[in-house]
């Protein structure tokens, strides 16, 4: 009986008819993903780099930026220079960087992928999800690197000795003979890489003065700089230092 050497040939076939719909299948699946990939990718990118955009939750600065204002964070400048007094900033939340706040959390921070995952579009729309330590918060810078700062129980700001004029503020702490202020006075030198910050609205904001390691925002938590305001259509424009 002859035997005859097996015929791969079909097997070979078989196999490379496989392998080709594999890649047409991957083929298919890029040109259709693909472009979501890259966009998400590159509107990633500009989020981290370059700017975003943010909208405001509270009313902790009003009248400047009213609750639901969308704004533009602009990141590149605050990375060749410290910020300048005056100047509103976006930074991360106090829970992440103020040691006493730390320590009374029932678990470990969150790592910086969760908190960029949870700050995603329409993720972000559940903000109770969100751990608190993954917020971003936005104040205005009122003393920086070398100031000597007191903020009195009005919600009044000297720095250096010299009273500063804020036209952006338009409700201060009130005190009256029946009245105790709901503001907490504070004086403090400002140490290098810090900066001090408070919200326009000085009655009704949690900044600097409360929060219990020392109030000082050190400046590689701050993300950027609101420059400007485009929605609502109405009130679009610059976000200056006297708004």
């Amino acid at each position: 009986m002859t035997n005859y050497p097996k015929d791969d040939s079909m097997k070979t076939e078989k196999e490379d008819e496989g392998n080709l719909n594999h890649a047409t299948r991957l083929s298919h699946i890029w040109e259709s993903w693909g472009p979501v990939i890259l966009a998400f990718l590159f509107i990633s990118g500009v989020r981290a780099f370059i700017a975003e955009a943010r909208y405001i939750p509270s009313g902790s600065m009003l009248p400047t930026l009213q609750i639901n204002d969308r704004l533009i964070i602009e990141k590149l400048s605050l990375r060749n220079r410290s910020p300048k007094r005056g100047e509103v900033v976006v930074f991360n939340s106090p829970y992440s960087f103020d040691e006493v706040l730390i320590a009374k959390r029932p678990k470990p921070l969150p790592s910086a992928f969760e908190c960029a995952v949870t700050n995603l579009p329409l993720i972000n729309l559940f903000p109770w999800s969100i751990d608190e330590a993954c917020h971003a918060y936005i104040k205005r810078v009122v003393a920086i690197e070398g100031d000597n700062l007191k903020v009195t129980s009005e919600g009044k700001i000297f720095v250096n000795s010299e009273l500063i004029d804020e036209p952006y503020v338009n409700n201060s702490c009130g005190i009256s003979k029946n009245i105790i202020s709901n503001c907490v006075p504070k004086e403090i030198d400002i140490p290098a890489k810090h900066v001090f910050v408070l919200g326009d609205n000085r009655a009704n904001s949690w900044d600097g003065r409360y929060w219990p390691e020392n109030g000082l925002l050190p400046e590689g938590e701050i993300l950027g700089r609101a420059i400007w305001r485009f929605w609502p259509f109405h009130r679009i424009g610059n976000i200056n230092f006297a708004d």
